[in-house]
Protein backbone atom coordinates (compact mmCIF):
# COMPACT_ATOMS: atom_id res chain seq x y z
CA UNK A 1 0.00 0.00 0.00
CA UNK A 2 2.91 2.52 0.66
CA UNK A 3 4.62 2.02 -2.34
CA UNK A 4 1.04 2.43 -4.13
CA UNK A 5 0.79 5.88 -2.30
CA UNK A 6 4.00 6.75 -3.37
CA UNK A 7 3.79 5.98 -7.12
CA UNK A 8 0.43 8.02 -6.80
CA UNK A 9 2.43 11.60 -5.40
CA UNK A 10 4.79 10.78 -8.30
CA UNK A 11 1.97 10.44 -10.66
CA UNK A 12 0.56 13.75 -9.20
CA UNK A 13 3.31 15.58 -9.62
CA UNK A 14 3.96 14.62 -12.73
CA UNK A 15 0.02 15.43 -13.93
CA UNK A 16 0.53 19.33 -12.46
CA UNK A 17 2.89 19.91 -14.91
CA UNK A 18 2.33 22.70 -17.01
CA UNK A 19 3.56 20.75 -20.28
CA UNK A 20 1.65 17.42 -19.18
CA UNK A 21 -0.80 18.01 -22.42
CA UNK A 22 1.87 18.29 -24.70
CA UNK A 23 1.47 14.55 -25.07
CA UNK A 24 -1.80 13.86 -25.04
CA UNK A 25 -1.35 10.26 -25.74
CA UNK A 26 1.64 10.10 -22.60
CA UNK A 27 -0.72 11.78 -20.45
CA UNK A 28 -3.72 9.39 -20.90
CA UNK A 29 -1.76 6.90 -20.33
CA UNK A 30 -0.50 8.41 -16.89
CA UNK A 31 -4.35 9.32 -16.20
CA UNK A 32 -5.14 5.58 -16.45
CA UNK A 33 -2.56 4.79 -14.24
CA UNK A 34 -3.59 7.11 -11.75
CA UNK A 35 -7.04 5.93 -11.96
CA UNK A 36 -6.21 2.36 -11.40
CA UNK A 37 -4.14 3.08 -7.87
CA UNK A 38 -6.17 5.12 -6.54
CA UNK A 39 -9.48 2.87 -7.29
CA UNK A 40 -7.07 0.23 -5.57
CA UNK A 41 -6.48 2.82 -2.73
CA UNK A 42 -10.21 2.95 -2.08
CA UNK A 43 -10.91 -0.79 -2.16
CA UNK A 44 -8.29 -1.42 0.27
CA UNK A 45 -9.56 1.37 2.88
CA UNK A 46 -12.98 0.32 2.25
CA UNK A 47 -12.18 -2.88 3.31
CA UNK A 48 -10.36 -1.74 5.98
CA UNK A 49 -13.63 -0.28 7.29
CA UNK A 50 -15.79 -2.80 7.00
CA UNK A 51 -13.42 -5.07 8.92
CA UNK A 52 -14.00 -2.59 11.52
CA UNK A 53 -17.49 -3.01 11.48
CA UNK A 54 -17.69 -6.25 11.54
CA UNK A 55 -15.52 -6.42 14.64
CA UNK A 56 -17.38 -4.18 16.18
CA UNK A 57 -20.58 -6.09 15.93
CA UNK A 58 -19.25 -8.98 17.22
CA UNK A 59 -18.46 -7.23 20.14
CA UNK A 60 -21.77 -6.24 20.77
CA UNK A 61 -23.34 -9.87 19.76
CA UNK A 62 -21.32 -11.35 21.52
CA UNK A 63 -21.87 -9.35 24.87
CA UNK A 64 -25.60 -9.73 24.01
CA UNK A 65 -25.83 -12.94 22.58
CA UNK A 66 -27.42 -12.41 20.32
CA UNK A 67 -27.49 -14.98 17.52
CA UNK A 68 -28.62 -13.54 14.22
CA UNK A 69 -26.02 -10.44 14.80
CA UNK A 70 -23.23 -13.41 14.99
CA UNK A 71 -24.97 -14.89 11.82
CA UNK A 72 -24.33 -11.41 9.80
CA UNK A 73 -21.39 -11.04 11.07
CA UNK A 74 -20.11 -14.44 9.50
CA UNK A 75 -21.95 -13.15 6.88
CA UNK A 76 -19.66 -10.03 6.45
CA UNK A 77 -16.46 -11.90 7.15
CA UNK A 78 -17.17 -14.15 4.37
CA UNK A 79 -17.76 -11.52 1.93
CA UNK A 80 -14.67 -9.81 2.95
CA UNK A 81 -12.77 -12.87 2.56
CA UNK A 82 -13.84 -12.81 -1.39
CA UNK A 83 -13.02 -9.36 -1.80
CA UNK A 84 -9.42 -9.86 0.18
CA UNK A 85 -8.86 -13.08 -2.24
CA UNK A 86 -9.91 -10.32 -5.43
CA UNK A 87 -7.37 -7.41 -4.08
CA UNK A 88 -4.55 -9.86 -3.85
CA UNK A 89 -5.32 -11.65 -7.15
CA UNK A 90 -4.88 -7.91 -8.05
CA UNK A 91 -1.63 -7.75 -6.65
CA UNK A 92 -0.19 -10.16 -8.29
CA UNK A 93 -0.66 -8.28 -11.88
CA UNK A 94 2.29 -6.17 -11.91
CA UNK A 95 3.92 -6.53 -15.44
CA UNK A 96 3.51 -3.42 -17.73
CA UNK A 97 1.02 -5.21 -19.74
CA UNK A 98 -1.41 -6.41 -17.14
CA UNK A 99 -3.61 -3.50 -17.12
CA UNK A 100 -4.40 -3.43 -20.68
CA UNK A 101 -7.60 -4.93 -22.85
CA UNK A 102 -6.54 -8.61 -23.78
CA UNK A 103 -7.04 -9.77 -27.59
CA UNK A 104 -7.52 -13.74 -27.55
CA UNK A 105 -7.69 -15.69 -29.90
CA UNK A 106 -9.36 -19.85 -30.29
CA UNK A 107 -8.64 -21.94 -32.68
CA UNK A 108 -9.87 -25.28 -33.39
CA UNK A 109 -7.75 -28.47 -33.58
CA UNK A 110 -7.54 -31.41 -35.73
CA UNK A 111 -10.87 -33.47 -35.60
CA UNK A 112 -13.61 -31.19 -38.08
CA UNK A 113 -17.04 -30.73 -36.17
CA UNK A 114 -15.83 -32.01 -32.67
CA UNK A 115 -12.86 -30.21 -32.14
CA UNK A 116 -15.06 -26.72 -33.81
CA UNK A 117 -17.71 -27.54 -31.49
CA UNK A 118 -15.25 -27.63 -28.58
CA UNK A 119 -13.68 -24.21 -29.50
CA UNK A 120 -17.11 -22.57 -29.64
CA UNK A 121 -17.66 -23.79 -26.54
CA UNK A 122 -14.37 -22.09 -25.17
CA UNK A 123 -15.68 -18.82 -26.48
CA UNK A 124 -18.88 -19.14 -24.66
CA UNK A 125 -16.98 -19.63 -21.82
CA UNK A 126 -14.69 -16.90 -22.18
CA UNK A 127 -17.48 -15.02 -23.20
CA UNK A 128 -19.46 -15.73 -19.89
CA UNK A 129 -16.34 -15.05 -17.31
CA UNK A 130 -15.78 -11.73 -19.22
CA UNK A 131 -19.73 -10.81 -18.77
CA UNK A 132 -19.40 -11.77 -14.95
CA UNK A 133 -16.43 -9.70 -14.38
CA UNK A 134 -18.15 -6.60 -15.98
CA UNK A 135 -15.90 -6.73 -19.11
CA UNK A 136 -17.05 -6.02 -22.54
CA UNK A 137 -16.15 -8.13 -25.67
CA UNK A 138 -15.90 -7.39 -29.35
CA UNK A 139 -15.31 -9.53 -31.87
CA UNK A 140 -12.90 -8.93 -34.40
CA UNK A 141 -12.89 -12.19 -36.95
CA UNK A 142 -15.28 -15.15 -36.52
CA UNK A 143 -14.75 -18.32 -38.90
CA UNK A 144 -17.76 -20.85 -38.57
CA UNK A 145 -17.53 -24.38 -38.62
CA UNK A 146 -18.56 -26.29 -41.69
CA UNK A 147 -21.65 -28.28 -39.84
CA UNK A 148 -21.21 -26.63 -36.44
CA UNK A 149 -18.79 -24.83 -33.65
CA UNK A 150 -16.34 -22.11 -35.09
CA UNK A 151 -12.82 -22.58 -36.56
CA UNK A 152 -11.68 -19.89 -34.90
CA UNK A 153 -12.52 -16.49 -33.22
CA UNK A 154 -10.44 -13.42 -32.35
CA UNK A 155 -11.69 -11.46 -29.59
CA UNK A 156 -11.01 -8.21 -27.24
CA UNK A 157 -11.60 -8.47 -23.47
CA UNK A 158 -11.92 -4.63 -22.58
CA UNK A 159 -11.72 -4.00 -18.48
CA UNK A 160 -8.99 -3.12 -16.32
CA UNK A 161 -6.02 -6.00 -15.98
CA UNK A 162 -8.37 -8.06 -18.83
CA UNK A 163 -5.02 -9.21 -19.97
CA UNK A 164 -3.60 -9.83 -16.65
CA UNK A 165 -6.22 -12.29 -16.11
CA UNK A 166 -5.97 -13.59 -19.84
CA UNK A 167 -2.59 -14.08 -20.28
CA UNK A 168 -2.56 -17.69 -18.36
CA UNK A 169 -5.33 -19.22 -20.45
CA UNK A 170 -2.94 -19.18 -22.95
CA UNK A 171 -2.10 -22.87 -24.20
CA UNK A 172 -4.28 -25.95 -25.47
CA UNK A 173 -7.28 -26.91 -24.39
CA UNK A 174 -8.13 -30.73 -24.00
CA UNK A 175 -11.96 -32.13 -24.17
CA UNK A 176 -13.02 -35.86 -23.50
CA UNK A 177 -16.53 -36.59 -23.99
CA UNK A 178 -18.70 -38.73 -25.67
CA UNK A 179 -19.65 -36.92 -28.81
CA UNK A 180 -22.75 -35.75 -29.71
CA UNK A 181 -21.90 -36.24 -33.31
CA UNK A 182 -20.78 -40.03 -33.65
CA UNK A 183 -24.03 -42.12 -33.76
CA UNK A 184 -21.89 -44.89 -32.20
CA UNK A 185 -21.68 -42.82 -28.98
CA UNK A 186 -18.10 -43.43 -28.62
CA UNK A 187 -15.51 -41.27 -26.44
CA UNK A 188 -13.83 -38.36 -28.25
CA UNK A 189 -10.73 -36.39 -27.83
CA UNK A 190 -10.91 -33.09 -29.13
CA UNK A 191 -7.85 -30.18 -28.81
CA UNK A 192 -8.38 -26.07 -28.63
CA UNK A 193 -6.04 -23.73 -28.71
CA UNK A 194 -5.94 -20.02 -26.75
CA UNK A 195 -3.47 -17.71 -27.43
CA UNK A 196 -3.95 -14.05 -25.36
CA UNK A 197 -2.18 -11.17 -26.57
CA UNK A 198 -2.06 -7.70 -24.65
CA UNK A 199 -4.26 -4.72 -26.82
CA UNK A 200 -1.60 -2.09 -27.86
CA UNK A 201 -2.84 1.34 -28.26
CA UNK A 202 -1.48 4.37 -30.94
CA UNK A 203 0.92 5.45 -28.10
CA UNK A 204 3.18 2.26 -28.72
CA UNK A 205 6.11 2.72 -31.21
CA UNK A 206 5.04 -0.46 -33.05
CA UNK A 207 6.73 0.41 -36.43
CA UNK A 208 5.34 -1.34 -39.61
CA UNK A 209 6.86 -0.72 -43.13
CA UNK A 210 3.50 -0.41 -45.78
CA UNK A 211 6.26 -2.29 -47.73
CA UNK A 212 6.29 -5.50 -45.66
CA UNK A 213 2.58 -5.70 -45.85
CA UNK A 214 0.38 -7.70 -48.06
CA UNK A 215 -2.79 -7.16 -47.87
CA UNK A 216 -6.18 -8.67 -49.45
CA UNK A 217 -10.13 -7.73 -49.30
CA UNK A 218 -12.53 -10.49 -49.69
CA UNK A 219 -16.25 -10.96 -49.54
CA UNK A 220 -17.11 -11.27 -45.58
CA UNK A 221 -19.15 -14.47 -44.97
CA UNK A 222 -22.55 -14.41 -43.86
CA UNK A 223 -25.34 -16.86 -43.38
CA UNK A 224 -26.71 -16.38 -47.15
CA UNK A 225 -29.87 -14.48 -48.00
CA UNK A 226 -30.33 -10.36 -48.48
CA UNK A 227 -27.39 -10.50 -45.52
CA UNK A 228 -25.00 -11.64 -47.25
CA UNK A 229 -22.21 -9.27 -48.00
CA UNK A 230 -22.16 -8.21 -51.68
CA UNK A 231 -18.41 -5.71 -51.94
CA UNK A 232 -15.05 -7.05 -50.43
CA UNK A 233 -14.88 -5.35 -47.12
CA UNK A 234 -13.44 -8.31 -45.04
CA UNK A 235 -9.26 -7.12 -45.08
CA UNK A 236 -6.71 -9.81 -44.37
CA UNK A 237 -3.21 -8.25 -43.55
CA UNK A 238 -0.15 -10.74 -43.63
CA UNK A 239 3.16 -9.35 -42.03
CA UNK A 240 5.76 -10.74 -44.63
CA UNK A 241 8.93 -10.21 -41.88
CA UNK A 242 7.36 -12.60 -39.52
CA UNK A 243 4.63 -14.39 -41.65
CA UNK A 244 2.25 -13.19 -38.78
CA UNK A 245 -1.88 -12.84 -40.59
CA UNK A 246 -4.49 -11.00 -38.85
CA UNK A 247 -8.06 -10.24 -40.39
CA UNK A 248 -11.20 -8.96 -39.86
CA UNK A 249 -14.91 -9.16 -41.66
CA UNK A 250 -17.17 -7.98 -38.91
CA UNK A 251 -17.59 -4.13 -40.06
CA UNK A 252 -19.97 -3.69 -43.19
CA UNK A 253 -16.74 -0.46 -44.08
CA UNK A 254 -13.68 -1.93 -45.80
CA UNK A 255 -12.13 1.10 -44.09
CA UNK A 256 -13.16 0.07 -40.76
CA UNK A 257 -11.91 -3.76 -40.77
CA UNK A 258 -8.58 -2.48 -42.25
CA UNK A 259 -8.34 -0.14 -38.85
CA UNK A 260 -9.17 -3.13 -36.53
CA UNK A 261 -7.28 -5.60 -38.52
CA UNK A 262 -4.22 -2.99 -38.02
CA UNK A 263 -4.46 -2.66 -34.52
CA UNK A 264 -4.62 -6.32 -34.19
CA UNK A 265 -1.11 -6.68 -36.14
CA UNK A 266 0.13 -3.88 -34.08
CA UNK A 267 -0.36 -6.17 -31.03
CA UNK A 268 0.29 -9.46 -32.08
CA UNK A 269 4.16 -7.71 -33.64
CA UNK A 270 4.06 -6.06 -30.09
CA UNK A 271 3.85 -9.54 -28.38
CA UNK A 272 6.26 -10.80 -30.64
CA UNK A 273 9.11 -8.45 -30.28
CA UNK A 274 7.98 -9.01 -25.82
CA UNK A 275 8.25 -12.94 -26.99
CA UNK A 276 12.08 -12.58 -28.40
CA UNK A 277 13.33 -10.63 -25.44
CA UNK A 278 11.84 -12.99 -23.11
CA UNK A 279 13.36 -15.68 -24.69
CA UNK A 280 16.77 -14.27 -24.42
CA UNK A 281 16.14 -13.79 -20.80
CA UNK A 282 15.47 -16.97 -20.88
CA UNK A 283 11.87 -16.59 -19.24
CA UNK A 284 10.71 -19.79 -20.45
CA UNK A 285 8.03 -19.65 -18.32
CA UNK A 286 6.49 -16.39 -20.11
CA UNK A 287 6.43 -18.07 -23.64
CA UNK A 288 3.38 -18.99 -25.41
CA UNK A 289 5.09 -20.52 -28.26
CA UNK A 290 6.71 -22.77 -26.42
CA UNK A 291 3.18 -24.86 -25.94
CA UNK A 292 2.84 -27.82 -27.60
CA UNK A 293 -0.45 -30.40 -28.94
CA UNK A 294 1.44 -32.56 -26.18
CA UNK A 295 1.51 -30.83 -23.45
CA UNK A 296 -1.87 -29.52 -22.45
CA UNK A 297 -2.57 -27.05 -20.03
CA UNK A 298 -6.09 -27.88 -18.90
CA UNK A 299 -8.15 -31.12 -19.68
CA UNK A 300 -11.93 -31.06 -19.49
CA UNK A 301 -12.94 -34.31 -18.43
CA UNK A 302 -16.78 -35.33 -18.96
CA UNK A 303 -16.81 -39.20 -19.50
CA UNK A 304 -16.27 -41.25 -17.64
CA UNK A 305 -16.17 -38.90 -15.12
CA UNK A 306 -16.49 -35.61 -14.68
CA UNK A 307 -13.54 -33.61 -13.94
CA UNK A 308 -11.33 -30.00 -15.06
CA UNK A 309 -7.63 -30.43 -14.21
CA UNK A 310 -5.47 -27.84 -15.02
CA UNK A 311 -1.81 -29.54 -15.36
CA UNK A 312 0.66 -26.95 -14.31
CA UNK A 313 -1.22 -25.97 -11.03
CA UNK A 314 -3.02 -29.18 -10.32
CA UNK A 315 -5.81 -27.48 -9.26
CA UNK A 316 -8.88 -30.15 -10.01
CA UNK A 317 -12.80 -28.84 -10.14
CA UNK A 318 -15.32 -31.15 -10.25
CA UNK A 319 -17.99 -29.00 -11.18
CA UNK A 320 -17.18 -28.99 -14.85
CA UNK A 321 -20.59 -27.20 -15.82
CA UNK A 322 -19.58 -24.19 -13.69
CA UNK A 323 -16.14 -24.21 -15.06
CA UNK A 324 -17.76 -23.70 -18.66
CA UNK A 325 -20.37 -21.18 -17.32
CA UNK A 326 -17.30 -19.22 -16.75
CA UNK A 327 -16.36 -20.19 -13.42
CA UNK A 328 -12.27 -19.94 -14.34
CA UNK A 329 -10.70 -18.07 -11.33
CA UNK A 330 -9.80 -20.82 -8.83
CA UNK A 331 -7.45 -21.65 -11.97
CA UNK A 332 -6.16 -17.97 -12.74
CA UNK A 333 -5.70 -17.57 -9.47
CA UNK A 334 -3.58 -20.44 -8.45
CA UNK A 335 -2.06 -20.14 -12.37
CA UNK A 336 -0.75 -16.42 -11.65
CA UNK A 337 0.70 -17.55 -7.82
CA UNK A 338 2.73 -19.82 -9.31
CA UNK A 339 4.12 -17.89 -12.27
CA UNK A 340 4.96 -15.30 -9.11
CA UNK A 341 6.60 -18.15 -7.33
CA UNK A 342 8.51 -19.53 -10.45
CA UNK A 343 7.39 -22.86 -9.98
CA UNK A 344 5.45 -23.27 -13.29
CA UNK A 345 4.93 -26.91 -14.64
CA UNK A 346 2.82 -28.55 -17.20
CA UNK A 347 2.40 -32.63 -16.89
CA UNK A 348 2.30 -33.79 -20.78
CA UNK A 349 -0.76 -35.57 -21.03
CA UNK A 350 -1.11 -37.94 -23.85
CA UNK A 351 -4.14 -37.76 -26.43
Amino acid sequence: MEEKQKRLQVLDKTISKKDFWQSPEKAKAILKERNLINEELNNLEELRKQLEDAEILFQLAAEEDDQAAMEEVSESIKNLKEEIDKLTLSNMLKDENDSKNAIVSINAGAGGTEAQDWAEMLFRMYLRWAEEKGYSTEIADFQAGEEAGIKSVTFTVRGNYAYGYLKVESGIHRLVRISPFDASRKRHTSFASVFVYPEVEDEINIEIDEKDLRIDTFRASGAGGQHVNKTSSAVRITHLPTGIVVQCQQESSQHRNRSIAMMLLRSRLYEHERQKKEKEKQAIYENQDEIAWGSQIRSYILHPYQLVKDHRTSVEIGDVNGVLDGNLDPFIREALMCKNKRRWVITPVSR
